[in-house]
């Protein structure tokens, strides 16, 4: 298994096909969730992601500096495959994201659209909640903060 990290740019059509595969398969297909996936940001986004040794997406996240879709940095579209949660992937990824962010681009907040479920994975973070529950998609979320 590797770590990839690279801009918009820097991908190559099978890895932006293999990410939007995977991001369809989880927000889509799993959560059985009909949204627009392709929205027009991945252009402005750095993508993080772990694929196996058959170049299988594992876990991935779309980063963006302050000021792209938020006044503070963002992460989004996170995700780990269904069949390789509980094996601490996502704890890696955010992990590698949060130093990205606050290493690379000198970030001191990050702003994530977290659903509902997943406010104790993101508070171990640090993160806090911002908002009250609302509904993206059908899906309860809480825009959720951490500061640096």
């Amino acid at each position: 298994m590797k770590w990839i990290y690279k801009s918009y740019e820097e991908l190559t059509t099978q890895e932006l096909h293999d990410i939007i595969k995977a991001r369809m398969d989880i927000f889509v297909v799993e959560q059985n969730c009909p949204y627009p996936e392709v929205d027009g940001y991945d252009p402005e986004a750095n993508h993080l992601w772990l694929e196996d040794e058959n170049g299988q997406v594992i876990a991935y996240c779309r980063l963006f500096m302050s000021g792209v879709k938020y006044n503070e940095a963002s992460i989004g579209r996170i995700l780990v495959l269904k069949e390789m949660r509980g094996k601490e992937y996502g704890k890696e990824l955010m992990t590698k994201a949060l130093s990205v962010i606050k290493d690379q681009f000198g970030e001191k907040a990050v702003k994530i659209q977290a659903q509902e479920y997943l406010l104790d994975f993101y508070g171990s973070f640090g993160f806090e909640g911002v908002t009250e529950t609302y509904l993206e998609d059908g899906i309860p979320h809480v825009d959720m903060v951490l500061h640096y």
